[in-house]
């Protein structure tokens, strides 16, 4: 056997056995909680974890090499679904995929303060299923063409097998998971015959009433909210997470606008190709009297180079005013929260990319508080300069915009597992999520009893 598959196997049993010692724990010491002064702190708050068999979670990670066609996410796993550190010295940033989501929510739920054994005492119901690894196998794997059994082995165990008066209670509408990619991926309908892209999960009635938190809603969201992508910041404590903040504060903004992102080179009509006809042109405008030593900057992330090297593109960062966010093959970019911890505010071209998807995390009435909007079609059919646009914008309303982009920092990062008691008091996007989920399983459930 190879040293990287060694290396591979042991990555994935020591998270395989740490997961299981901390479900153990965790369910001893819930039992204590109980008994002791949370129960005034947990009220309307009390979390249930069902118990599902290794084979919906843990035992999906042992495949993570099987799906050359999506790629190797095995050195992705470490660190609870963190990924590998970008250096041996770092302490807070680590190269994230953003498709182990679904690790890093089931690791932060486990040291959530208000567990409970008792299913019939929660507020809520946590399904620590891996819905997005799972679906690896129906998106890339030998099983493409059943893609729309995906979730019915998971309904059975839940309604059938283990604990019926669980689900059966509110049928559904107190239990959520996480499916750690955009919805469409889970949404072909069930009458595609071939299958076409994605799977049926979304679809199937059985998990109508079930609330899914994914990296991107549909338009018309009523199982499903979305919630920040990971990004590469994970701060273990408050000294770290300030020092960032303070370095990002003081940061010298030598360029206007910025777009970090692959495409732009397709011969037909389109926001990226208008970015990036824009960025060759405005090397040649006169930048004196702006302020600015360069106008754009464009950071080719083509075939995926960006995704796991934040070095790459949180540098340019730091030194732009502006982030450019158009949309790509779906409305939301992984790059609109690198842009936020980079204090680089977003400039957004359709509203779905970020105000009517992230409403917990970024509230939809404060967007023009830290984001410019700009229709994508004025820029691609009118010829709507954006650097005229921004320009335009006073440098006193930019640092003001800045400084609310600084305060939302917290809001989309996910800090890491087991940190500080201090950092525990702001509320970061796991926090946020899980008032969110808690307010709309509540509004649900007292809908359903009216």
């Amino acid at each position: 056997m190879s040293r990287r598959k060694l290396s591979t196997l042991t990555v994935i049993t020591t998270t395989i056995f740490f997961f299981c010692f901390l479900l153990v724990t965790t369910s001893t010491t819930t039992t204590k909680a109980q008994e002791t002064d949370l129960e005034s702190e947990c009220t309307n708050k009390w979390i249930h974890i069902r118990d599902l068999p290794p084979q919906f979670n843990l035992d999906l990670l042992s495949n993570c090499s099987e799906y050359p066609i999506f790629d190797d996410f095995c050195p992705y796993i470490s660190n609870h679904g963190l990924g590998q550190k970008t250096h041996n010295k770092s302490h807070s940033w680590y190269r994230t995929d953003p498709f182990m989501l679904e690790l890093i929510f089931h690791r932060r739920m486990l040291e959530y303060p208000c567990l409970t054994s008792d299913p019939n005492s929660a507020s809520a119901i946590y399904i620590p299923y891996y819905a997005g690894i799972d679906s690896l196998r129906y998106l890339y794997g030998p099983e493409v063409n059943s893609s729309f059994e995906h979730g019915l082995d998971l309904f059975q165990y839940l309604y059938q097998t283990d604990s019926p008066a669980i689900w059966r209670k509110n049928s559904g509408h107190d239990h959520f998971l996480v499916m750690a990619r955009p919805a469409w991926d889970f949404s072909q309908p069930l009458s595609n015959d071939p299958p076409i892209w994605g799977t049926s999960f979304l679809e199937l009635p059985e998990f109508y009433n079930v609330t899914a938190l994914t990296l991107e809603a549909r338009a018309y969201p009523w199982q499903e909210q979305a919630i920040p992508y990971p990004a590469s910041f994970h701060p273990p404590n408050m000294a770290l997470f300030e020092s960032w903040v303070s370095r990002v504060r003081r940061s010298r903004r030598t360029t206007l606008m910025l777009f970090s992102g692959g495409g732009g080179f397709s011969a037909n009509p389109n926001v990226r190709r208008s970015i990036r006809l824009e960025c060759e042109n405005s090397t040649s405008r006169d930048v004196y009297d702006s302020g600015y030593s360069q106008l754009c900057e464009f950071v080719d992330c083509s075939d995926g180079i960006c995704e796991h090297d934040p070095i790459r593109f949180m540098r340019p960062m730091l030194e732009a005013s502006f982030c450019l966010q158009p949309p790509g093959d779906t409305p939301t970019r992984h790059s609109t929260f690198d842009g936020i911890l980079a204090g680089c505010i977003p400039v957004f071209f359709e509203e779905l990319s970020a105000k009517r998807q992230y409403g917990w995390h970024l509230p939809e009435e404060k967007f023009e508080e830290f984001s410019v909007f700009i229709p994508k079609e004025d820029v691609v059919f009118q010829g709507l300069s954006i650097v005229d646009v921004l320009m335009s914008i006073p440098r006193s309303e930019v640092r003001r915009m800045r400084e609310n982009v600084l305060e939302r920092i917290p809001r989309v990062m996910y800090r890491k597992h087991g940190s500080s008691p201090g950092l525990r008091t702001k509320k970061d996007a796991f926090d946020i999520a899980i008032e969110g989920v808690l307010q709309r399983i509540n509004s649900r459930l007292q809908e359903a009893t009216a």
